[in-house]
């Protein structure tokens, strides 16, 4: 646990000198909000801008824990603090940034609940919820007509209530549709 907080603990370092070192103020490359839905692991997912480059989001929607006790899949709250890393390459690049396209480093939490739990064969109470902590990469895209693709991939620690604790990869995978209006492919800069 001390090595995911220390983690954390440099994650919010090394957000807060990037946001010193950069000029302007405002999120000038991510969307203020995005609302998606979710098609493959039905969801919806909501994202919003905190920083020039860092976002918090949720998604509620189905998904699959697996650890070395076993795996769990049914609905799951998934939260990230995402830190973009390389919106500046892909503008360099005239690359599209709009809709929060990038590539991104995230903290990450997820809960797995036992009330509308599909199917599992970790041992244990018939009720018991688990949670993950840990760090993921990301890639997100999004395209001019609303089409949108998330890719995730990290590790971390698998806390059961009622089950064994233990640690473990976390792979997701999302396709959708974003539902609020992108702002244009080309910058504003204030």
């Amino acid at each position: 646990m001390r090595k995911i907080c220390l983690l954390l603990l440099l994650f919010a370092v090394h957000g807060v000198h990037a946001q010193i070192t950069e000029r302007g103020s405002g999120p000038i490359n991510l969307e203020k909000h995005q609302f998606k839905f979710n098609l493959v692991n039905p969801g919806l997912s909501y994202e919003f801008a905190l920083f020039r480059n860092q976002s918090i989001s949720t998604d509620l929607g189905l998904g699959l824990a697996t650890y070395c006790e076993g795996y769990a899949y049914g609905l799951a709250l998934n939260n990230r603090y995402r830190y973009y890393h390389n919106f500046n390459r892909r503008l360099r690049m005239d690359k599209n940034v709009s809709g929060n396209s990038g590539n991104y480093i995230a903290a990450a939490q997820a809960i797995f609940f036992s009330q509308l739990r599909i199917c599992t064969n970790i041992e244990g109470p018939d009720d018991f919820n688990l949670g993950f902590y840990g760090a993921v990469y990301g890639i997100q895209r999004s395209y001019p007509k609303g089409f949108n693709f998330n890719a995730e991939l990290g590790a971390g620690f698998y806390k059961g209530d009622g089950v064994p604790d233990g640690y473990g990869p976390l792979v997701s995978f999302k396709f959708g549709w974003v539902a609020t209006k992108r702002k244009s492919r080309k910058p504003v800069f204030d």
